[in-house]
Parts: C-alpha cells; structure tokens; sequence
C-alpha cells in the first residue's frame, strides 16, 4: 500500500510513456510501470524513479492481450489495493504504406493494441475509481495524435484511423463516468522524438518532417508529459472530455 496517489502507465518503459512515468513519480504519483516485453527498459525506468526517491513497480502486460490486461491490474490490485490514474499511452504503428496495400493482419494488430486495448484498460480502471463501483475517483489520459486529424495520408491512415476512434472513445467516455468522480481527457502529440519512428521504418522522420511544423522543430518526449500530468493533475479538475494538442501549431 501507499499514501501516494497511484497511476498506472501503459507502454510506460520507453519514449513518452518512460518520460510519463518519470515525471509523474517526480510529481508524487506512485507508478506502475507497464511493458509488455522488454522488462529490461522498464526495470531501469523503475531504478531511475527509485533512486531519486519516488515509488515504482514494474507490471507486464500487452494491451492487446485479454490475459495480459488482466496481469497488469492484478499487480496493480495487489501491490496497491487502488488505483487513482491511467494514462493509455501503449499503442504502435506500422511501416509507411497506402491503405490498398494494408494487410488484414495489420490493421487487425493496429485496432487490437491501439483501441480495443485502450478501451479495456479504461474499463477496468473505471470499474476501480468510480464512485458508481465504489471508488474514490480518478483521471484517465488517452494518448491519441494529431494524426487523427489530419488522416496521416500515403503513410498510415490506419494509425490515424486508430487514433480518431480514441477520439471518439474519449468524448464518450468522459461524458458517460463525468458524475462519478472520474474525469477523462486526451493528449494528442505531433511529432515527437522518439524511436516509435524507427519501428515504422523512418528512424529519421522526425527530423526529416520538421519543416511541416510551424514551430519548425520535433517535440520531445517530456513536452508531451508535461502536458499529461496536468491533465492527470488537479489543476485540471473541471476538465473532462478535452483534447489537448501538442503538435508546435500542426
């Protein structure tokens, strides 16, 4: 158990969801540190969070696994007894392809981790933070794109595809639990610096896309936390069904 409010980060070992996870802990949050495979980096995210004298544990499980988002609130369940946040930031892309050349396994793989898994994760945050449920309240912070608004055309509209429907998941939700206790919101990055880009096949596309940027430059991992744990935050408490771009004017 721990005095301090607990969340809950998805994909939290790397990227964004690493820089989530650190900031989060240096803001008092006690984190759970989701990875579905490379225990490794979410391991030394924990470390990191530990040394500086924040509270940490990792948690495997995919999000687009039933069983695996099943293991992740068990870890939650037990080492914390509760949860107060979750940030839905787990989610991938695919290499640079027009949608008649998409796969049905890979748009299949796409909607699986990027929407079914988020809508389940947020379910079973809710069942655990809803007055309805028993709870005390909480805050959910999907991670969606500003791809779903531009439709990411001749690279992947099925990730765009995948970010509008969080979108949607988000309005939706954060009307349907606005009077019990839980708020929900939405982070949508632009491009940002990270190595999300490299498992698309375009480890230099940040870079490379600068120049589509007003601000004329990538963003970096900690903007987009920084971002997040506001709306995690209670300065944000008559925040709800938000969507909050951090795309330097794109």
């Amino acid at each position: 158990m721990s005095d301090r409010p607990v969340l809950l980060v998805t994909g939290g070992s790397r990227g964004i969801g690493a820089a989530i996870s650190l900031t989060a802990a240096r803001q008092g949050w006690a984190v759970v540190v989701n990875y579905a495979s490379n225990q490794a980096a979410a391991d030394a995210v924990v470390a990191q969070i530990r040394a500086e004298g924040g509270e940490a544990i990792a948690a495997a499980g995919d999000v687009g696994s039933r069983d695996g988002i099943k293991a992740m609130f068990a870890v939650v369940d037990s080492h914390f007894g509760r949860i107060d946040g979750l940030v839905n930031n787990a989610g991938v892309v695919d290499m640079t392809a027009r949608v008649d050349e998409l796969s049905w396994d890979r748009i299949e793989r796409m909607f699986r981790i990027n929407v079914t898994g988020s809508i389940l994760c947020a379910s079973e945050a809710v069942r655990r933070m809803s007055t309805r449920h028993g709870g005390k309240g909480g805050s959910i912070v999907n991670i969606s794109s500003v791809a779903a608004t531009l439709g990411s055309p001749g690279q992947y509209v099925d990730y765009a595809a995948s970010k509008g429907a969080i979108d949607t998941f988000t309005t939706g939700l954060a009307k349907e639990v606005a009077t019990e206790g839980v708020r929900v919101n939405a982070v949508r990055p632009g491009i940002i610096n990270t190595e999300i880009h490299a498992s698309g096949g375009l480890p230099n596309r940040a870079q490379d896309l600068r120049h589509v940027v007003p601000m004329q430059r990538p963003g970096e991992a900690q903007e987009i936390a920084d971002a997040v744990l506001f709306l995690l935050s209670p300065s944000a408490s008559y925040i709800t069904g938000a969507f909050l771009d951090v795309s330097g004017g794109r």
